[in-house]
């Protein structure tokens, strides 16, 4: 008797037809059987869509600051500015604009950062300065400027040092060196110089912080990197509009998130005490702010 396995070596719902044998008084015929299939697509989950959109700048975004560890009832804030020269005070539970800053002679604004809590900020612009703001008690005055005579889009590095004193570095006069400052004094820490011989070029981007360990990241064309509070998540700002994730201690990738229809210039982790609040921001040139709840329990 032939091997009845043979007829089945292909597919299951294959129509067999006509396939009969016999072995003395024994017949047998094999009729066509149709085999339900079931066919199980595996598909990637999409990305989430923003927990919310900011509109209303009238211009691109270039820098974003959360403030929002405060104790209740203080209000969470995010700063951010802007290249028409403003900086927007935004109030995350209204999702509205509460106070519009003016301090850059409508020139672009592409750095803000609060010093110790949100009644203080320093802002940097393409005017060449640097500004610290009073906002206490609905101030909106400039205290102090620092001009940087650098006409580059380099933003400034905050590093807390003590109780009310900061370093600052900074692209100084001379294209290839940094500045370190000390603040609010305003006292020169040192100067930074590449060796001899050495053609670094224009600095892009500065960051004051201990040096944990390098990464090359596959994607070109990165505007801006931030790190969540508690050093577990990192994301990037990306040429090619979109916004990616990943886990701190092996950077891998997580997600990439796609909404924005131009370069995002910048993204910051809010700095919510709660885990299940935190926010992830990011600005966009298309003037649009789109605000992400993702991996808040991570």
């Amino acid at each position: 008797m032939p091997n009845v396995k043979n007829f089945f070596e292909y597919h299951p719902s294959q129509l067999l037809r006509g396939n009969s044998w016999s072995e003395g008084s024994l017949e047998a015929h094999i009729y066509p059987v149709f085999f339900p299939v079931m066919l199980t697509v595996l598909m990637a989950l999409p990305p989430p869509d923003p927990q919310f959109v900011l509109r209303g700048t009238s211009a691109p975004v270039h820098t974003l600051h959360f403030s929002c560890g405060g104790p209740e009832p203080n209000i969470p804030l995010l700063f951010s500015g802007s290249e028409n020269g403003f900086i927007h005070v935004w109030n995350l539970k209204t999702h509205r604009v509460d106070r519009a800053l003016d301090g850059h002679g409508r020139k672009s604004v592409y750095c803000v950062e609060t010093m110790g809590g949100k009644d203080r900020l320093l802002s940097q612009g393409r005017d060449q300065r640097i500004c610290l703001w009073d906002l206490a008690e609905g101030r909106t005055s400039v205290t102090d400027s620092v001009f940087t005579e650098h006409v580059g889009f380099c933003r400034c590095s905050l590093l807390k040092v003590a109780q009310g004193r900061w370093l600052m570095a900074m692209a100084a006069r001379s294209l290839e060196e940094v500045q370190i400052l000390e603040l609010p004094s305003k006292t020169s820490v040192c100067t930074l110089k590449p060796e001899v011989g050495a053609k670094l070029g224009m600095p892009m981007c500065l960051k004051l912080w201990q040096v944990y360990k390098t990464h090359e990241l596959v994607n070109a064309g990165i505007s801006d990197i931030t790190l969540r509070p508690d050093k577990k998540i990192l994301a990037t700002a990306g040429w090619d509009h979109r916004i990616r994730i990943f886990g701190w201690k092996k950077l891998k990738p997580l997600a990439v998130l796609d909404y924005h229809t131009a370069t995002v210039h910048c993204v910051s982790f809010s700095d919510h005490s709660t885990p299940r609040d935190r926010l992830l921001a990011a600005g966009s040139r298309d003037q649009r702010i789109s605000v992400w709840s993702i991996y808040a329990q991570t």
